[in-house]
């Protein structure tokens, strides 16, 4: 686990600045994109407590050869993971970052229960994501906003088999969200290629087996708890770290399944057992993320916090929320980003490339 340290770049840079300190020996890439990092927070565990240094690439290794060998790898070992291009996802290249559009098939999630809980709404409402920008579609047949109840399986392939089937036959890239080991299958046997999993494929014990034995790719999220539970004083020593860790320790699960990097997303799950202030620290610090060496997703559309700091409690008012934790979160790297206004997204982050291309 790289002896307990953990490297956040910090100093990110797009376009001609990334390319002026890259040339020049100050940044290294991050994830492999468009963005370079000119230093690092690096976090440890220290005698009284945990505690961090910032320091600039260029001073890295001086800073780690003060520390000894087992540090100067550790270091060496998150600068490649942090730098290394990522080979495209599910088919779908990660030279800009993709849109997932959310469709709900459910009477009761969190910011759209019913507005598309039949086959016919959600497969209209997933062709009118597409056409507005959308490169990914996420089917999900059960509620997992803070204090859902589970529905029984079969309910749940009821809900999603057909839209699902709908839009893989229209060649639309589709996502399951879901943590049933049997929706999972059947939804990857009528087309899906990408399994969401907001329990990282631990929720249930045949799930790491299906995703291995079906090629699919799929995004770990975390979760602490259970949806009906997970918003009871959720605590971290250290949010960003711990979370982290557990997604390092569910890839290496996956990895010894039989699922290569390559087929493999992880989610940090904002808003998935956390308060306030941890689904801040996790967005302000998701470049971390990338020293898994992996594509990184994140969900902010709509999302609870965004109500809280802006005294918003309808979830579909938080559009400009969304918009601003979503460009925070592309400025961070991510390469997928789970949204349910599309159109506008979809404009922002068509500025967004704009910028970096000057």
């Amino acid at each position: 686990m790289d002896d307990g340290i953990f490297l956040q770049p910090v100093g990110i840079l797009r376009a001609a600045s990334a390319a002026l300190a890259l040339g020049r020996g100050l940044a290294r890439p991050l994830g492999g994109g468009p963005l370079a990092f000119m230093a690092v927070r690096i976090w440890w565990a220290g005698s009284t407590g945990l505690t961090s240094d910032i320091v600039p690439v260029p001073e890295l290794a001086t800073w780690s050869r003060a520390r000894g060998d087992a540090v100067t790898a550790s270091v060496a070992g998150w600068l490649d993971r942090l730098s290394a291009p990522r080979p495209p996802f599910a088919g779908l290249a990660l030279d800009r970052p993709l849109l997932m559009g959310v469709v709900n098939v459910t009477p009761d999630s969190f910011s759209d229960g019913g507005d598309h809980a039949t086959a016919d709404l959600a497969i209209a409402h997933g062709h009118q994501l597409r056409a507005e920008g959308a490169d990914i579609l996420d089917v999900g047949g059960e509620s997992t906003r803070p204090g859902a109840e589970p529905v029984a399986v079969d309910e749940e392939l009821g809900r999603v088999l057909a839209v699902v089937s709908a839009f893989a036959a229209a060649g639309i890239p589709v996502s399951i969200d879901t943590r049933r080991s049997a929706v999972m299958a059947a939804a990857i046997a009528e087309g899906a290629r990408i399994v969401n999993d907001v329990t990282a494929l631990a929720g249930d014990p045949e799930s790491l087996g299906v995703v291995a034995a079906s090629g699919a790719s799929v995004v770990l999220m975390h979760m602490r708890g259970e949806p009906a539970t997970m918003q009871r004083a959720p605590a971290y020593a250290h949010a960003p770290s711990d979370i982290y860790r557990y997604l390092h320790g569910r890839l290496q699960t996956c990895r010894a399944a039989g699922i290569a990097a390559g087929r493999i997303a992880v989610d940090p799950g904002i808003g998935f057992g956390k308060t306030l202030d941890h689904n801040l620290a996790l967005l302000d610090g998701a470049a971390m993320l990338h020293g898994l060496g992996v594509a990184v997703a994140m969900g902010v559309s709509r999302k609870g916090f965004i109500g809280r700091l802006a005294d918003i409690p309808e979830p579909k008012g938080r559009l400009g929320g969304s918009l601003a934790a979503g460009f925070a979160a592309l400025n961070q790297g991510v390469q997928i980003l789970r949204v349910h206004d599309m159109a506008a997204t979809r404009q922002a982050r068509q500025i967004w490339l704009a910028l970096g291309s000057v």
